[in-house]
């Protein structure tokens, strides 16, 4: 009793074994859809740790719509660490909007980093792309603010190594830029709007992208700011700022002369105040060396008080002539 038991927990583990690494669901689903894969391959598949559903599933619905791909070439995409199941879906939607996509080009759009799916279905559904605002001057000074819409269309064969979305934004950005500054009033911008698009859009914006522009639509228009009005109120006001600071450097240039001056002056005075201190005692060597004689002094004095006289006549200013009265008659 005991030996039938291990008998029968081995034979249950031998045939676990058995089904994980033999997924015989698996091979009977791919031999009734009519797909070729044998045993030993998904043996082979468990042993180099590829789920064989991920590349199984994937055939079989190839096989349905289709395609000629092999399992190897599935298996060697996964092992490069690429999406199997996408790379079929996007296969199958290329093959029925009769999209010429061969199986190496979207392996590697894929590898890429890129989705491939949806690389297919926008050449198939263009995408619109919309622009924030974008800021223009024209030649008068006032400012546009613009927003387009640029209908563009995936470009396949330029999937690998083309610029993106942010590519073309910045390129219709530059190109509005450019048209609106070489307008000479924002006027004619506002009434023909049609213009920017028409002229941005044979400049060719799409060269080296991923995509093909099909459009360029102005969606909006802004008036913003009067910018030439408040460059020049800028300018004026440094100007005037630069003015304030010359006059201010003038100014302190005659203050500190005005002080030099008045500093000099009261040095000259104090030098007359101090020779004039010396006066006496010089008269007085003269007076009694005999250099001067009293008559001398005397007459020097006489010549000081006329001075001083004439001085203060003089700041008393002219005197008022005396009032002429006639005599009473008795």
């Amino acid at each position: 009793m005991l030996g039938s038991i291990v008998i029968l927990v081995i034979f249950v583990v031998a045939l676990s074994l058995f089904l994980h690494f033999v997924p015989l669901g698996l091979w009977i689903s791919a031999l009734a859809a009519g797909v070729n894969v044998g045993i030993f391959t998904l043996i082979g598949m468990r042993l180099r740790r590829v789920p064989p559903a991920k590349i199984v599933l994937p055939l079989i619905k190839a096989n349905k719509a289709g395609l000629d791909v092999s399992v190897n070439q599935l298996e060697a995409h996964f092992l490069a660490g690429g999406n199997v199941d996408r790379v079929i879906d996007s296969l199958i939607a290329a093959h029925r909007a009769q999209i010429s996509l061969p199986f190496e080009r979207s392996a590697a759009i894929d590898l890429a980093g890129r989705n491939v799916l949806e690389a297919v279905q926008m050449s198939v559904n263009p995408k619109v792309i919309e622009t924030p605002f974008i800021s223009a001057v024209a030649k008068n000074g006032i400012e546009l603010k613009v927003k387009a819409r640029v209908t563009v269309r995936a470009n396949i064969d330029r999937l690998v190594g083309g610029a993106g979305e942010a590519t073309i934004i910045a390129r219709v950005g530059e190109g509005i830029v450019t048209n609106v500054g070489s307008s000479s009033d924002h006027k004619d911008v506002l009434e023909n709007p049609d213009f920017i698009s028409r002229t941005v859009l044979a400049k060719g914006l799409d060269a080296g992208t991923a995509f093909e522009i099909l459009s360029i639509d102005i969606a909006d228009v802004d008036v913003g700011r009067n910018i030439g009005a408040e460059l020049m109120t800028d300018q004026a006001e440094a100007e005037k700022r630069v003015a304030q600071a010359k006059a201010e450097e003038r100014r302190a240039m005659a203050v500190a002369k005005e002080q030099e001056m008045r500093a000099y002056t009261q040095e000259m005075q104090a030098k007359v105040v101090e020779a004039q201190a010396e006066v006496p005692h010089a008269l007085a060597v003269a007076l009694k060396e005999g250099r001067m004689g009293v008559m001398d002094y005397y007459n020097m004095n006489n010549v000081m008080a006329d001075t001083e006289m004439r001085e203060t006549i003089a700041k008393a200013g002219p005197s008022s002539p005396p009032v002429k009265t006639e005599p009473t008659k008795k």
